[in-house]
């Protein structure tokens, strides 16, 4: 289902600037999409280089990947996700931290990809962004309705290059990452660390907020099983970031949920 007729825009959204005292610290989000082409890194490992560079002056409290709809009429490079940085800094820090995000997606720009970066304090993402975000999961979206929106609700976005189709994902990004209950964690303290069995304990220690079942039951200690060798997949949920497991044997099994 195409929402309007595709147009090319341009965002004219400034930067926030201006020093903000410590004690308002608040959850800034940073989103990008279509950073890569077919048999380079993928948005997901840009993101972590993004988070990496911001964390050398913010404390970054994760990355998010958040699906969005497959369909023919998307042009995608594998499976049309975006990826969000969630950095803890001042309201009036979000221009210096958009243009570390900046620099380090020039220097990585790929050719043929269409990036888009996007940029908001959690708390003030309007409901039509919440809602663009809740779009682009189930129909295709346009560049143009993606820059109105993005205008009439005050949130920054920025074309990076080629076509700039990137700011539909990255605007969307946004809108998810502030419903706190969407996608999944790809980088949050050290579960990346994790890799094969560990414990429950272990992952709460990692930066895991709480270990439950599918019925919603809290683990607190158990072995959970390590699948394909890889890190376990925690999502946020309700402002938390959860993993989910299922009990099989006596052993808990991780649940990836987008």
């Amino acid at each position: 289902m195409v929402c309007e007729s595709t147009a090319i825009g341009a965002s004219s959204h400034p930067l926030m600037t201006g020093p903000v005292p410590p004690s308002r610290t608040v959850t800034l989000h940073i989103a990008l999409d279509d950073t890569d082409m077919p048999g380079t890194r993928g948005t997901g490992r840009l993101a972590r280089a993004v988070a990496d560079a911001i964390s050398a002056r913010h404390p970054v409290a994760g990355v998010t990947r958040h699906q969005l709809l497959v369909d023919p009429a998307i042009p995608y490079t594998s499976h049309n996700s975006c990826a969000v940085v969630h950095v803890g800094a001042g309201r009036g820090d979000l221009g210096s931290v958009l243009e570390v995000a900046r620099e380090v997606m020039r220097d990585e720009f790929i050719p043929g990809s269409d990036p888009g970066l996007a940029g908001a304090v959690s708390g003030e993402v309007s409901p039509a962004v919440i809602a663009f975000g809740q779009d682009a999961k189930r129909c295709v979206l346009t560049q143009d309705r993606a820059l109105r929106t993005a205008r009439n609700a005050g949130v920054f976005l920025e074309p990076l290059g080629g076509t700039g189709d990137g700011v539909i994902g990255a605007l969307a990004g946004i809108g998810l990452a502030a419903t706190g209950c969407d996608g999944r964690y790809l980088a949050l303290g050290r579960v990346r660390d994790l890799v094969g069995d560990c414990t429950v304990e272990a992952v709460l220690e990692a930066g895991v907020d709480q270990v439950l079942t599918l019925e919603g039951r809290p683990i607190r200690s158990g072995r959970i099983a390590g699948l394909d060798r890889r890190a376990p997949k925690p999502c946020p949920f309700q402002g938390r970031a959860v993993l989910f497991v299922e009990e099989a044997d006596g052993v808990f099994i991780p649940v990836k949920r987008d």
